[in-house]
């Protein structure tokens, strides 16, 4: 069963704590000192906030996470279907997280994942340059996306 993920970049993680611990009525499932997640099951959701480095304030990315690696293989069909650039990351920390995922952006530029998670990490880890993937999924014309040189552009498959 598939779980609609949010990324939230925030300015202060102990308020923003309290406010999503208040608002989903459960404490986060995972917390560290620049990050937190709650795994919802109503709604089924996995959602998370970070702060510092790691964030710019506001809606950082959405994902869809699965539970298994045949939902990750139709989850990856569809994106590559979607007739955009897919960044492959395959496995990686993120998040403190141990994952497999795969990047797209839609054709504004809002970046979104797929992945299964596969175990715990103790950082934080790294994610690959979003905003050169968003920027160059981003329609033409869009005027808030960073325009990149055409050899900056990432190449598709």
């Amino acid at each position: 069963m598939k779980r609609l993920h949010v990324h939230v970049g925030v300015a202060d993680l102990d308020q923003s704590i309290g406010f999503y611990s208040t608002l989903f009525a459960a404490p986060p499932t995972v917390m560290r000192e620049d990050y937190a997640k709650w795994m919802l099951d109503d709604p089924r959701v996995n959602f998370a906030i970070s702060s510092g480095n790691h964030a710019q304030k506001g809606i950082e990315h959405l994902g869809i996470q699965v539970e298994s690696g045949d939902e990750l293989v139709e989850v990856y069909g569809r994106l590559k279907a979607a007739d955009r650039p897919v960044l492959e990351e395959g496995q990686t920390t993120c998040c403190y997280a141990q994952s497999e995922k795969s990047w797209i952006a839609d054709p504004d530029g809002i970046v979104w994942e797929a992945f299964l998670t596969n175990g715990e990490a103790t950082v934080y880890g790294d994610s690959p340059e979003l905003a050169k993937l968003a920027s160059a999924n981003a329609a033409e014309g869009q005027c808030c996306a960073p325009e990149l040189s055409p050899a900056a552009r990432p190449t598709c498959c």
